[in-house]
């Protein structure tokens, strides 16, 4: 993203860089704990927002687990699904692809208020 930047003079916000970072790091860590084979992992930068996308060999879909406010862990999709502005997942010959879509103003809505429309 700094790259993106600096070389397409594209606006990115530090809270951009921040979430790509935190969804990053949840998406791969999932992938890396629940599928037993490798794991793939590609930014995608347009004008206006990142992708996150995270292949693995596993087939099974994730889902977010209801809340419950004692259980330690196993938060990390609710986290991804509450600062991205799409998250979708695509069942593959052999595994999943998922896809996190942020925006680079740092509004996942991209209002510019810094909240998601109601």
């Amino acid at each position: 993203l700094d790259r993106a930047r600096a070389d397409h003079h594209l606006s990115v916000s530090a809270r951009a860089r921040d979430l790509t970072q935190l969804v990053v790091s949840e998406l791969v860590t999932n992938a890396l704990k629940y599928a037993p084979g490798p794991v793939l992992m590609e930014l995608r930068v347009t004008v206006r927002a990142v992708d996150v996308v995270v292949w693995d060999s596993e087939p099974t879909v994730p889902a977010a687990r209801a809340a419950d406010p004692g259980r330690i862990g196993q938060h990390g999709l609710e986290i991804v699904k509450a600062v991205t502005e799409d998250l979708f997942t695509e069942q593959e010959p052999v595994g999943k692809r998922i896809t996190a879509r942020l925006a680079l103003s740092g509004d996942p809505g991209g209002h510019g208020t810094g909240h998601r429309p109601q």
